[in-house]
């Protein structure tokens, strides 16, 4: 698998139909100085927009008004052109200005269906105004760009040159073009696919994902945690106290910002890679692949935060579900309350929680000597294939018995 800073291959996770699924390519572009003050231009007038709709919609929200998408749009970008604090934004494609406005749409009303249960996952929470710093980016749809001979038109930007690593399987509904904070430049394409069912094979594993080791599979495979922020955290803190010690504003701090984002990137880069690979690995070797469902983000609030960031589990289920739909396995997640540290995974016996110092233990029940991760990765593959055989079978309760109507203490009414 290429790594990140080439070109990355990113499932959606939805199959559209049968055979295909909606994936995003992305490449390396190289805008010239012309180019990269068009898109500069771009980002800012998209982040305006985006922020403006936001306000607008809080707004109405606390009047109690009734704003549709269109009045909306009317409003921060028809009416604010016309405006002198918003003419500029004529100066960039429309198309720009009209995803920007779709996007705010969009945020608005995952936080809503959120609050309302009709979203499933983790909760959105109210829409964030974007930053002047950090990553930018421009979404356009088919009537904003354009592939001509090798090169992506971009509208009012012009023909920019690209990497291309590898072809496009098909036609791009979109692209988004991406500045990361280091200074590089993206085009992210959202393309459609065949899906490439592997071979079937007759294994299925658990996966305990933890910090000691990334992964611990059922049959006793353990990956080693690559910890690549602990392994660059000299070169990020050297880079990052030099940093703090420019002066506001100056060329200087600029440089030297642009030097721990660098840094970042090669940190984030590594990681993915590893987890594409690992994933990858996990996939090809398994028909059915089970996990845990952890709760990251309350983790991400302990002691072990950075750990926890760092060992990248979230990224890695996300591979890890993305390949199985592309290559026709199964992939599903187990309750992240079952007791799958506590329970013998030889017996079935249940001797109660542990410190984390536990590695091993000898079961009361058998006398089996477990290994902690290894066991509890053997429950995972036990409970995720209880639930599986459930779902292909149907429910396994019998149905509640009707009380018959002449049955003592009932009202005959009341059959």
């Amino acid at each position: 698998m290429a790594a990140r800073p080439v070109a990355g291959v990113d499932c959606h996770g939805l199959l559209l139909r049968s055979g295909l699924v909606q994936v995003r390519y992305r490449y390396r572009v190289y805008p010239d100085a012309a180019q990269r003050q068009a898109l500069a231009r771009a980002f800012g007038c998209a982040r305006v927009v985006f922020n403006d709709a936001v306000r607008l919609r809080d707004q109405a929200h606390e009047r109690g008004e009734k704003l549709s998408d269109s009045e909306a749009q009317r409003r921060v970008i028809t009416l604010a052109k016309r405006t002198p604090e918003r003419e500029w934004l004529g100066e960039v494609a429309s198309v720009v200005l009209v995803q920007a406005c779709q996007d705010a749409r969009r945020a608005y009303r995952n936080w809503f269906d959120s609050m309302a249960g009709k979203r499933k996952g983790r909760k959105a929470g109210h829409p964030q105004f974007k930053r002047k710093h950090g990553q930018q980016s421009v979404r356009l749809t088919r009537n904003g760009f354009a592939l001509h001979g090798g090169r992506l038109y971009v509208a009012k930007v012009g023909d920019v040159t690209v990497k291309w690593s590898r072809p496009l399987p098909s036609v791009p509904s979109s692209v988004t073009v991406i500045r990361e904070p280091d200074g590089r430049y993206y085009a992210s394409f959202v393309v459609e696919r065949d899906t490439e069912p592997l071979p079937p094979c007759d294994q299925e594993t658990g996966i305990d994902v933890g910090l000691a080791h990334l992964a611990v599979t059922s049959d006793g495979l353990k990956i080693a945690a690559p910890r690549f922020l602990r392994k660059a955290e000299r070169r990020l803190k050297k880079a990052q106290r030099a940093l703090s010690r420019k002066s506001k504003g100056s060329a200087n701090r600029a440089r030297a910002r642009h030097r721990v984002a660098v840094q970042h990137r090669k940190v984030r880069d590594a990681r993915l890679d590893h987890a594409h690979k690992t994933a990858l690995s996990l996939v090809r070797d398994s028909q059915a692949v089970y996990a845990e469902d952890i709760a990251v983000s309350g983790l991400a609030r302990t002691r072990l935060a950075k750990s926890v960031h760092d060992a990248g589990w979230s990224q890695l289920l996300r591979l890890i579900q993305e390949k199985c739909e592309r290559h026709g396995r199964y992939f599903a997640k187990v309750g992240r309350f079952e007791p799958t540290s506590q329970v013998c995974s030889a017996c079935g016996a249940r001797d109660g929680p542990k410190p984390l110092a536990v590695r091993k233990w000898t079961c009361r029940e058998c006398g089996t000597v477990l290994d902690r991760d290894v066991n509890a990765a053997r429950n995972i593959l036990a409970l995720g294939q209880r639930e599986r055989l459930n779902a292909s079978v149907g429910s396994v309760r019998p149905p509640s018995p009707v009380a018959a109507a002449v049955e003592r203490g009932t009202r005959r009414s009341a059959a």
